[in-house]
């Protein structure tokens, strides 16, 4: 791979960024940690804020509003799950706002919430704890490295 001063499908991009709720809640940063480093396109930043780092440059700074149809998606209602607290490890003391990873079939974990509590029962939430919210992103752009060209013939 080769340095390239823009972004563009394909590119390696290393960045910093910080998230924010409609209330100017942060809700996550990278800043304090290791910062983000992926491949244009490959799936691993919403498609809102893939569009809006193209053209970027290393040394770029730039704050991006995106909505929940390029973000994070909408609330599902169907992802609250109703589930036994017989489910649950004896161990675990169960309350609202919890998050706990649940194992699929498919040995992928996924973040559930707690939402609600009775008795006998405990209501998950699956969704992305981001769903439903129009976010803004505020990126730095550390480093961008270009695709290799690909030789047709």
């Amino acid at each position: 791979m080769t340095e390239s001063t823009h972004i563009v499908p394909g590119s390696q991009v290393t960045m910093h960024y910080r998230v924010f709720l409609e209330d100017g809640m942060e809700a996550d940063s990278s800043y304090e940690a290791e910062p983000l480093a992926f491949v244009m396109g490959d799936g691993s930043v919403v498609p809102g804020l893939e569009v809006g780092l193209l053209g970027l440059q290393p040394g770029d700074t730039q704050s991006l509003q995106v909505d929940p149809t390029v973000g994070f998606g909408f609330r599902d209602p169907a992802q609250v799950r109703t589930l036994p607290r017989s489910d649950f490890p004896d161990t675990m003391t169960l309350q609202e706002g919890l998050i706990i990873a649940f194992s699929l079939p498919s040995g992928e974990e996924v973040p559930g919430a707690i939402v609600g509590l009775s008795e006998d029962t405990a209501e998950v939430d699956f969704n992305h704890p981001l769903a439903g919210h129009t976010i803004r992103f505020e990126v730095e752009i550390l480093e961008v490295v270009s695709p290799e060209p690909t030789i047709v013939g």
